[in-house]
């Protein structure tokens, strides 16, 4: 990963946004997938410019996106771009979803962009690097109990069967019993620019494909958090999809305990 790498995730960024805010809270084309999971005219012309970009500056370089698929799916190098995480959001015209692109090196994620086009909101985190927040580091808080956590996730009606009784688990030790903590509901990859700068302590979910997360790993990483699957490990294009990130490293065994899944 160079600094060319980090001027192209930008350029992506800036060509997906300008597509994206003119359609935002106008008049817009939209389907259904066949996951019955909504998709409008922004997000797929925001990966279709993407995607032409790459092709263009790193031909050679892989392309794993939500709306279009894979494209050199052999290349140790790896672009992996969800045009709009939040796409319902989007459509009911809330400024909290977000473009995720990331550079992914044989399967580990090493530089990451969250990029907010309504607010003009921009994380990019490199591995072995400070992320920046509009050019500015960002810094994720310290959170000593974990019963004074906001604790964020996107919806738990997304959980599975399986996964919604350790989640909840999860949101009892945080808030319940008339505990300290904050549970918040919505936010997408927003919740993990915010965790990054300092406003959320964790984020938990499921279900969620390596478009989702990839860019997320470098972000709150580099801003003094952690990431892992439920298990405590780390995530790579191998992860099941179950998701936190925790703002202070020191909680993740006490999150890991709340979920039932505490490695022995």
């Amino acid at each position: 990963m160079s600094d060319d790498d980090i001027a192209l995730a930008n350029a992506l960024a800036d060509a997906a946004g300008s597509i994206i805010r003119p359609l935002f809270r106008g008049d817009f084309a939209q389907d259904r997938k066949a996951d019955a999971s909504p998709v409008t005219e922004a997000d797929r012309a925001a990966e279709a410019a993407m995607r032409r970009i790459i092709e263009e500056r790193r031909p050679d370089d892989g392309i794993v996106g939500e709306e279009f698929g894979s494209r050199n799916e052999g290349a140790g190098r790896q672009w992996v771009l969800d045009p709009i995480d939040g796409t319902i959001s989007f459509m009911a015209g809330r400024p909290i979803f977000g473009t995720l692109i990331a550079l992914v090196q044989d399967g580990w994620p090493v530089l990451g962009v969250i990029d907010q086009p309504v607010a003009g909101e921009r994380w990019v985190g490199r591995i072995g690097g400070p992320t920046l927040f509009n050019g500015k580091p960002a810094s994720t808080r310290r959170c000593r109990e974990l019963n004074e956590a906001v604790l964020a996730t996107s919806s738990p009606h997304y959980f599975s069967a399986e996964d919604a009784d350790p989640y909840m688990q999860l949101a009892q030790a945080v808030g319940g019993n008339k505990r300290q903590g904050t549970i918040i509901y919505g936010g997408d990859c927003y919740n993990y620019g915010l965790l990054a700068s300092g406003h959320l302590d964790v984020v938990c979910e499921s279900g969620l494909k390596l478009y989702d997360y990839a860019a997320l790993v470098p972000v709150v990483e580099g801003a003094g958090g952690t990431m892992s699957d439920w298990q405590g490990n780390p995530l790579d294009a191998d992860s099941d999809g179950r998701v936190l990130a925790l703002g202070e490293p020191a909680r993740l065994d006490d999150v890991l305990e709340a979920l039932g899944s505490i490695p022995i």
